[in-house]
């Protein structure tokens, strides 16, 4: 067991990172942020560059975009990309966790199965699962471009800016 004193412990600064695609970055991703702010002094927000995925927004969108949430001096969130293994992407930054989004039942197994792999493989950074708010439950990225495709009304779903890049990309097919 790997304890500190409670002066050490204050001293350090907490960070965690929270990966995705965010293809495109969704209410319930910055309500996840959110949530995670709460518990970290600071949130790095790992854009994946995933070759087996063909996302709809390009690698430099997406940071774009991601960046455009937050105000530009805000200090306790840093957007990035990666690649390869994210756990070992985790202990170079120096982070202390790992933070995923669980919407339902059905994401639960295979993000166990991915926490379980990445403690092996880097026990000093933990998975912490956080719920959006329940407003946000049933939105995902896939279901928002898949509804924008279809000319529905995302609006509220995410971002202003986000919502204007989607009814952009999909008026223009």
């Amino acid at each position: 067991m790997n304890t500190m004193s409670s002066t050490s412990h204050h001293s350090r600064k907490s960070l965690a990172i929270y990966p995705g695609t965010f293809d495109p970055i969704t209410m319930g991703h910055l309500d996840i942020i959110d949530r995670a702010l709460n518990l970290f002094d600071k949130v790095i927000i790992a854009i994946a560059i995933n070759p087996g995925k063909k996302p709809l927004f390009s690698l430099e969108d997406r940071i774009a975009m991601v960046k455009q949430c937050f105000p530009q001096d805000y200090s306790r969130i840093e957007v990035d990309s990666v690649s390869g293994l994210l756990v070992q992407y985790a202990a170079a930054k120096g982070a202390t966790a790992i933070i995923r989004g669980l919407r339902a039942v059905s994401d639960f197994d295979y993000e166990f199965q991915l926490a379980l792999m990445n403690r092996k493989l880097e026990r000093e950074v933990d998975t912490i699962f956080l719920m959006p708010g329940f407003r946000w439950i049933y939105i995902s990225s896939s279901i928002i471009k898949d509804a924008a495709r279809h000319g529905g009304d995302v609006c509220e779903l995410v971002p202003e800016h986000v919502n204007q890049r989607l009814l952009t990309v999909f008026s223009n097919r």
